[in-house]
This record gives structure tokens, sequence and C-alpha cells, in this order.
């Protein structure tokens, strides 16, 4: 199961854990794979007490996740504090965007925020955001691996994380797109599926992988869309993928910092609950189907706005979702992919690492009979 990838990395598998929750993240580096961490939610301060958790608690490596989209609202502005750009883009947003999300809390008995706990409208989405989080990751020599989420990372960005001694790649959800990272000079491409969660394309992984492993000849691509067995992580090495980049799965175990009405929503969920929807980021993502997402499909209401703009209208919604998950149950974000419809039980991440590895070894098991092996 050892691709060269876990080599140059110093992993025994090549399973890799993206996750908004340090705990996971170091759960899974900890059993053999690496665990990703999702940066986009946080401040450059806030990620500096993230990642020296990390290292306390890693013994291999780790990596982390950045958002810096091909296209947003506010690229190109330069010259601009972080706190400077959020606040000329909130001017951006307009009033009756806001009004609406509000409702929707509100008649869905959504309760404010406790006063005077108070949190940024703008994340990490644009490269001015980004910058301070890479000086950050730069300063934690376990820290070995960055992606991209959203399209080719600037190229000053590339090669600062790379002179360091790291590995950076960006995901894809197209051939054309693949193989721009590869002109860039990127490390890997992580090539997803339209079934995964979050921000994805609409090709379905067994269409999509292929095709761009072929495109990008030698540049190790990591499966990802869907994969949640070990039967997945064979049939993506078999095809010629370098690992499995997993994500939904990890939302479902003990370690996740997921309130258990949400989790519960996970569990109940099938594979035909989810929608690709603009109503929170602004770009299609893949996440549950509920009133929030319907009430921005309806014609009649106002259309989601373009990134970063829409998540500085339905951020409260996510903070107010995370705090009262029983009462924002039909309003809350929740994004996976279609393997939900996979995730009915409650697991250790070591545990799920160890049943990816035990299931891939009993598929190719299945094979070599085939085979007559």
């Amino acid at each position: 199961m050892r691709t060269e990838i876990c080599d140059r990395l110093g992993i025994e598998f090549p399973i890799f854990a993206f996750t908004h929750c340090r705990d996971v993240a170091a759960a899974v580096s900890n059993a053999g794979g690496i665990g990703v961490l999702g940066a986009v939610g946080f401040t450059a301060e806030q990620l500096e007490v993230e990642l020296a958790w990390l290292d306390e608690h890693v013994t291999g490596v780790y990596g982390v996740d950045l958002v810096i989209p091909s296209k947003y609202e506010g690229k190109g502005i330069d010259g601009l504090s972080p706190e400077e750009l959020e606040a000329k883009l909130a001017e951006l947003v307009p009033q009756g965007h806001r009004d609406f999300a509000e409702k929707l809390l509100a008649d869905h008995g959504v309760p404010p925020l406790p006063e005077g706990e108070h949190h940024n409208q703008l994340l990490g989405w644009t490269a001015t955001t980004v910058a301070p989080q890479i000086e950050v990751i730069l300063r934690h020599p376990k820290a070995k691996l960055v992606a991209n989420a959203l399209g080719t990372p600037p190229p000053e960005f590339v090669s600062v994380i790379q002179e360091s001694g790291r590995l950076i790649g960006a995901l894809c959800g197209s051939v054309k797109h693949a193989i721009n990272h590869k002109n860039a000079g990127l490390d890997f491409v992580v090539c997803q599926g339209t079934e995964g969660g979050g921000h994805c394309g609409e090709v379905s992984s067994l269409v999509l992988w292929p095709q761009v492993i072929d495109a990008v000849g030698d540049l190790p691509v990591l499966a990802a869309g869907g994969i949640g067995n070990g039967r997945q992580v064979a049939a993506a090495l078999a095809m010629g993928a370098a690992g499995a980049w997993t994500g939904s799965v990890w939302l479902t175990v003990e370690e996740a910092n997921v309130p258990p009405a949400q989790m519960q929503s996970y569990i109940d969920a099938t594979s035909h609950d989810t929608v690709r929807s603009r109503a929170w980021t602004g770009k299609p993502a893949r996440m549950l189907k509920n009133d929030w997402t319907e009430a921005w499909e309806n014609p009649d209401n106002p259309k989601p706005l373009p990134m970063p703009l829409q998540m500085m209208v339905a951020l409260d919604g996510v903070k107010r979702g995370h705090r009262y998950p029983e009462a924002a149950k039909d309003v809350n974000f929740n994004p996976v992919g279609q393997v939900v419809g996979l995730m009915n039980k409650v697991e250790r991440s070591a545990d799920v690492v160890a049943r990816l590895i035990q299931e891939y070894v009993e598929a190719c098991e299945r094979l070599n009979k085939l085979n007559g092996i």
C-alpha cells in the first residue's frame, strides 16, 4: 500500500484525512496516515495555537489545508490588512441579504450568539488573509504538507513553501484544473469527484480520477470524492492514484468537534440527502439539503453572492448552528459528501484507519484470487 508520496512525507499509509478538528488530525497521523487540518476558519493567531498543539501531540507529520480561490471578490486589492479588506468587502454585501439570513435563523428559533462573542466576517478565503497563515505554517517543522482547496496557489506562495522543504498541492475537479496545477510546479494534485463534500465539480470520481491521472503523468494524484472504505481505496490505487484523500468520513468519529445533534444528522442521512449549493460559501459545495439550502434556491429570494461575500452573510449562521445545533437542525451548515450514506456509526479515528487498511487488503486478496495469484 506504500506509494512514493509516503516516502516523501515519511508516513506509513497513503491515507490523507482532511478535517477541521486537530484531535482527528493527530489521531490519523499517529495511526500511520496523515491528518490535514483545515485552516480556513482560523485567524493566524488561532492557527498558531492549533499547530503548536499538533506539534505536541503528533509523533510524525501533519498537513494544513488553505483556501485561496482563483477567483473571488476583492482579488487584486493590494496593500490592505486583513481587517481593512474585511471592512471594504463588507460594504459590498447588500443589507437585504443579511436581513434574509437573519430572518431564516429567527424563523427557525436559532438564538443569537451571546453578547460579546465576536467573530470575524472574513475567513481565510483571500490571498491577503492566507498570507499570515502561511507565515505560521512555516514556523512548524512537522507541518510538512500544504494543500489549497480552491484553484492553483499564487506562485509566490508555491515557491516559499517548496523552498522550506514542504510539499504543496491543490484540489481539482477537472482535467483543466489538474493541468494548471502541474504547470504551476505543484508537488501533487488532489482529484475530487462530484461525490465529495464541500467544494466540488460536476464529474464523478470513477470517471474523473483516471482522466486526471493520465493527464498529469508522473505527478502524484490523490483520489478524493466519496471514499469511505478500503475497497474504494483499492480502486483508487488500482487506477494509478498515489493515495486516498478523505474528508467526510471523519465527521462521525469520536474525536470530531461536531455537536451530537449535528453528528446524528450525518448518521441518519442517506446518499440522496446531499446537494451542491452556493448557499453558504458562494461557490458550489456539497452538503446536506435542508431549509437553508432550499431557501436560497427559491427564485423569489435573494441569490447567493460570490465568494467570499456569501460567507460574510452566512458565517453568523454557521457559528450559531454550531453553538445551538438542536435549534438549528433544519438550517445548519452540514458539508458532507454522498459517502454520508455509509457513515452509519461513530468510530475512533485510529479504528477508521485500521478498517480502511483491512478492507483494502481484503479487496486485493479477492482480486488476487480472480487472477489466480
